[in-house]
């Protein structure tokens, strides 16, 4: 083979590169068009968005705010009076009553309280 003929399939071979990557351009930009058509479409059969005047407003008395309390946990019966064993659906809430102390309890200075630390926490 002469050397224009390695020319020539050089150049056939470029060409080909360039080609293919314009064409995959095309596809990606053609997918991509289609993509926000669809997407427009689909938002216009949406419902339309609330007016101000249907947007939720703050009760009258302000904002509700949490309530923090300590509670005391209630004694859980192991079995019914006819002795027969309790089953989980026949248990109450527990923690329904209001504790006596409302002071939180707080970790002490120099001691840990973290799991695996080695101190004991709070008291």
């Amino acid at each position: 083979m002469s050397m224009a003929t390695y020319e020539v399939l050089a150049a056939s071979h470029n060409t080909l590169d360039v080609g293919a990557a314009f064409l995959g351009g095309l596809l990606i930009a053609g997918a991509l068009v289609w993509a926000i058509h669809f997407g427009m479409k689909v938002r216009d059969q949406e419902s339309a968005r609330p007016l101000p005047e249907e947007q939720p407003h703050l009760p009258v008395g302000g904002a509700v705010r949490e309530v923090r309390e300590m509670r005391e946990p209630d004694e859980m019966p192991v079995a019914t009076e006819e002795g027969e064993r309790l089953m989980p659906y026949q248990l109450h809430p527990s923690g329904t009553r209001t504790g006596k102390d409302q002071s939180r309890l707080r970790w002490l200075p120099g001691r840990s309280g973290s799991f695996g630390g080695g101190g004991i926490g709070h008291v």
